[in-house]
């Protein structure tokens, strides 16, 4: 479902001066944002982290089918793996912005993008996991980790996993995800036929490529084409892709 975002609204600075320079982001996440105070250092934090308990507690808490939101199969497995990958896949070469590094897809306009629908689901199930380890772990190590560790649950072999992404508090709003005024329409960020500047989607509210074809149009040459440029731009090559 397409949402717009042309209703009627106040009307900003930037509205009437689009290119302003903002220069708000320099003041992004200031250490008196931080829950845990400004002298809060979260690689000092996590060496102390017991990480095998976390491993046990993220095994047990898959396992627990909740009523308000039942695993699939009595496993929430697939949820976190789509969570961690979602958290990761936003991220592209053009400035490096975007990925898992921050926990950043807690907040918007990420969480309320289309691609990323009932993956507040996911995070509210990782809470309890969060609130027992508080300090020491963070949101954004926590959703990577809770996907590795299902990808082992599961049976898959894990090379290694290492910790030490610090979240951030609020919104990141330094990412130009696009112009679209609309969900799930990309026409503004091609030029020429190609993706242009930092954008690493094809529509405005994925993290890569429509899954029915581009433009919603199931032709698979096309489709292999677009997937191939989509993921050159998040830093992946055609055997990575593939994997």
């Amino acid at each position: 479902m397409k949402e717009k975002m042309d209703k009627p609204r106040k009307r900003w600075i930037t509205d009437w001066w689009p290119n302003r320079l903002n220069l708000k982001i320099l003041r992004q996440n200031q250490p008196g944002a931080n829950p845990y105070g400004e002298g809060y250092n979260y690689i000092r934090e996590v060496a102390e982290l017991d990480v095998d308990a976390v491993i046990r507690d993220l095994k047990r808490l898959m396992r627990n089918s909740q009523d308000w939101w039942p695993a699939d199969f009595g496993h929430y497995g697939p949820l976190f793996i789509r969570l961690a990958w979602h958290s990761a896949g936003s991220y592209r070469i053009f400035d490096g912005r975007g990925g898992a590094r921050d926990g950043s897809i807690r907040f918007p306009p990420r969480i309320n993008w289309p691609d990323n629908i009932n993956l507040d689901k996911a995070i509210r199930l990782l809470w309890p996991v969060k609130k027992k380890y508080g300090r020491r772990l963070s949101w954004a190590d926590l959703i990577i980790l809770a996907g590795t560790v299902a990808l082992e649950d599961m049976g898959v072999k894990i090379i290694g996993f290492g910790l030490g992404r610090e979240d951030i508090y609020e919104p990141d709003e330094s990412p130009d995800w696009g112009e679209e005024e609309e969900m799930l329409t990309g026409e503004r960020r091609y030029e020429e036929g190609k993706l242009k500047g930092p954008y690493a989607a094809t529509e405005m509210g994925l993290i890569y490529v429509n899954p029915a074809g581009p433009g919603g149009v199931p032709d698979p040459k096309l489709s292999a084409q677009e997937i191939r440029a989509v993921f050159a731009k998040m830093g992946m090559n055609d055997e990575e892709t593939v994997a």
